[in-house]
């Protein structure tokens, strides 16, 4: 008796360790239990599509997380994408030519920010824009450039 006792107590215990780490597993991929940057500068970035880049979203360089999409707006005279980011303080000698493209990542398909550093000798600052960025590669307008390129082969 003492036994069929300890095997329910030790699959119990398993069950809630198991429960336990899908729910880490949960935040972990859907970016809410990520540490928010807090102490940093905002910089701001254009871009004409953004996909379905989300406010949390990663900011990467050279594959190190330098912060955190904080805001993502529209301005209605530009029809731009404004989004906004808040880069770790600790980063602070970004140059001011910094490229930021709009990347894929895993399989789920989770967007992020990623910087390529210019060679500029001045560094952003709070409240700076960046100039050079380039939007998120939509999958199903390639799919429509490839087979309407491969329509006009095909009509020669």
């Amino acid at each position: 008796m003492m036994r069929l006792r300890w095997i329910e107590i030790a699959v119990g215990a398993f069950m809630v360790a198991g429960f336990v780490a899908l729910f880490f597993l949960a935040m972990k991929v859907s970016n809410l239990g990520a540490s928010s940057v807090t102490d940093g500068y905002q910089v701001s970035a254009r871009f004409d599509n953004i996909g379905s880049l989300k406010v949390r979203a990663p900011v990467t360089m050279a594959g190190v997380r330098v912060g955190r999409v904080e805001a993502i707006g529209f301005d209605k005279d530009t029809y731009e994408a404004v989004v906004s980011l808040r880069i770790d303080r600790r980063y602070d000698t970004i140059p001011t030519d910094t490229f930021a493209n709009i990347f894929t990542a895993g399989l789920l398909g989770e967007q992020y920010i990623g910087l390529a550093a210019g060679g500029s000798d001045e560094f952003l600052a709070d409240g700076d824009e960046l100039e050079y960025t380039q939007s998120a590669l939509v999958l199903e307008q390639m799919i429509g450039q490839f087979l309407f390129s491969k329509a006009e082969e095909g009509a020669k």
